[in-house]
């Protein structure tokens, strides 16, 4: 969570209910309840075959949409950083505060972005501005017996020194959604959450890995997770800005830091 005094507001826990899901967000065993359906009324008539199976799909979970990674894999940029987290930087949260003892690092494979989430509350963000773009994130949770809160964020259009800022809250099973400070028509900061449109949990649980995608065109944001838009922004004032992830607390790793401009 970004801002302290925002984090009662903004935060609940939305229970996922899709522990089927694999890590790239694509569901697995879709057909389950049609084919339970097609065996519980074997022998009935075509007609309420036809109807208990129409039935089952009707309760069943949206087919997942895949990431526009899937979908088109072409035209991608790996931000992820060097060893020495060269063109990244730390920004402490709130801005002006002094930054903690260095928490973030690249393990020995050099594949997987890690926060130790010991080392206070900031941001790092990648030092190249992005305006209408897709930024895709692949991130997991160490999980701790017996320790909860997990909590932390990624984030899109930033300023350099994190004052202007929108953030993807991800949790232990809950956030996927979008909250920050975003600049107003009359030039002053304005503070936005979308946690009362978010009504389906997908971010799993803290052990687990999740796949998120923050597409900014124009001035809406929109969030993908795990094979679903959760929410959308229809007033973003900010043009472009700073790609990041948020260390807050929790040792929490990323993978797969990718983006894509929009024509």
């Amino acid at each position: 969570m970004h801002r302290e005094n925002a984090g009662n507001l903004g935060r609940r826990n939305i229970q996922s209910g899709l522990e089927a899901q694999s890590p790239g967000g694509r569901a697995c065993g879709t057909t389950t309840l049609h084919d339970a359906a097609r065996r519980r009324f074997a022998g009935c008539s075509p007609g309420l075959l036809l109807l208990a199976v129409v039935v089952a799909g009707s309760l069943g979970a949206a087919e997942p949409t895949p990431s526009a990674l899937e979908s088109e894999p072409s035209g991608w940029i790996s931000i992820m950083p060097p060893a020495d987290l060269n063109g990244w930087s730390r920004v402490p949260v709130p801005p002006g505060e002094p930054l903690g003892k260095q928490q973030w690092h690249m393990d020995e494979s050099g594949k997987i972005l890690v926060c130790e989430g010991d080392g206070g509350h900031d941001m790092l963000l990648c030092n190249r501005e992005f305006g209408d773009a897709v930024f895709h994130v692949e991130f997991r949770y160490t999980k701790v017996e017996g320790k909860s809160g997990y909590n932390s964020g990624v984030y899109v259009r930033n300023s350099t020194d994190g004052a202007i800022w929108h953030q993807a809250q991800i949790g232990d099973a809950a956030g996927g959604y979008l909250f920050g400070e975003t600049p107003g028509p009359d030039g002053q900061k304005r503070f936005f959450t979308t946690t009362e449109e978010v009504k389906e949990g997908r971010v799993k649980a803290a052990g687990e890995w999740n796949t998120l995608e923050i597409t900014a065109r124009g001035k809406t944001l929109t969030l993908w997770v795990n094979g679903a838009v959760t929410c959308q922004v229809a007033d973003c004032g900010r043009p472009k800005g700073l790609v990041g992830v948020e260390g807050e607390g929790f040792r929490i790793e990323f993978r797969n830091l990718k983006v894509k401009r929009l024509p």
